[in-house]
């Protein structure tokens, strides 16, 4: 019976090592892609970390694809340590140029953004200068219409909440009752 053979020479493993290192650091640019993403558009924490579990999910299978196509099926800490590597590396190089680039690129993309709608931006607010003072006097005619019929909140004196109690004498009811004296 022929058995192959199931471990790994020095110069085998320090190869998987190198291999492993690559496979980390071709793991970057996808990276990159989150954080571009993430320096062009606001994230809230929810959708930060649906991306991080994404990337995380995608590197999970980088790394068992590279063990079953290369190291026969074993997943080894020095693989993960030589990805995780290979990751760390590639973003201290070109992972922090191409976020330079990035950010340079953003800058003169928003400033040409500006000047070619400048002029639409001009109109907006010449539009909203002249039609703001309708908009507003028609808002008050509404809101003195709705006063007429009564539907507004009650008074502030009457109001439950926010009253100032008196302190004092808390037990002793009021038996008088204020008169106008006319």
């Amino acid at each position: 019976m022929n058995v192959p053979e199931t471990f790994f020479t020095v110069s085998q493993e320090l190869k998987l090592f190198g291999l492993s290192a690559l496979c980390g650091a071709a793991a970057g640019p996808f990276y990159d892609i989150f954080r571009i993403f993430r320096r062009l558009v606001p994230h809230n924490a929810i959708l930060t970390a649906l991306e991080d579990i994404l990337f995380c999910t995608g590197f999970a299978f980088l790394m068992e694809f590279f063990a079953s196509a290369a190291a026969l099926g074993q997943l080894r800490a020095y693989h993960l340590i030589g990805s995780l590597l290979g990751f760390v590396l590639y973003l201290v190089t070109a992972g922090r140029w191409i976020m330079a680039v990035t950010d340079k690129l953003k800058g003169f993309f928003s400033r040409v953004l500006k000047i070619v709608f400048a002029p639409v931006t001009a109109v907006f607010a010449l539009l909203r200068k002249k039609a703001g003072g309708k908009f507003v006097s028609y808002s008050k005619v509404i809101v003195n219409n709705i006063k007429k019929i009564g539907l507004l909140l009650q008074r502030p004196s009457d109001l439950v909440y926010n009253k100032k109690e008196n302190t004092k004498r808390k037990n002793v009811k009021r038996v008088v009752k204020k008169t106008k004296i006319t």
